[in-house]
């Protein structure tokens, strides 16, 4: 059974989700990367308002390729997720709340999703043509300088992803 979700979203809702559902989403997430997530960091160690609110969202471990002539974004799949597990506990402590992507999770990244009652999706690797479709809006919000790896915020409608590690900690990936 497929489960709808619309975001930003509440704990109680995210805590509802166990390890396997197949989940559709719809609503608004950040996209951000290596580089956005280094700068995050950075701004954090220093003290610094951040660029974006994380209280109750989602990032999207993605980077775009170029949009074609009439499309809002360029291929959009996930990509590996554990390049930000320097980052992830950190930001769900401060209210992150789902994160999304591909592949395997630290440690130290189940224990911050099981402390802040958060989730983890998987997007389907290899989809990013068609993952795309499920992109109404993009605009980047914050680093545009970084390219690709800038901060954007899309609007999404039925986006399929998979809980890959639930509130409680269990995982998809074993």
């Amino acid at each position: 059974m497929e489960i709808k979700i619309n975001l930003p979203t509440t704990k109680e809702e995210i805590i509802k989700l166990k390890c396997g559902d197949f989940v559709s989403i719809s609503g608004e997430i950040y996209v951000a990367r290596d580089a956005a997530h280094k700068r995050l960091m950075e701004l954090i160690k220093e003290g610094r308002p951040l660029p974006i609110n994380l209280e109750n969202e989602a990032i999207y471990y993605m980077g775009p390729s170029p949009a074609r002539p009439g499309r809002i974004i360029g291929s959009a799949g996930p990509t590996t997720s554990s390049r930000m597990d320097f980052a992830a506990p950190t930001l769900l402590d401060m209210g992150l709340l789902v994160m999304i992507g591909k592949g395997k999770r630290s440690p130290e990244v189940h224990e911050a999703i099981k402390r802040n009652g958060a989730v983890y999706f998987a997007a389907i690797g290899g989809a990013g043509a068609l993952i795309s479709k499920s992109i109404e809006s993009s605009e980047i919000v914050c680093y545009e300088d970084l390219g690709a790896e800038a901060i954007r915020r899309l609007t999404v409608k039925d986006f399929p992803v998979v809980v890959a590690i639930d509130s409680g900690g269990r995982d998809i990936y074993g």
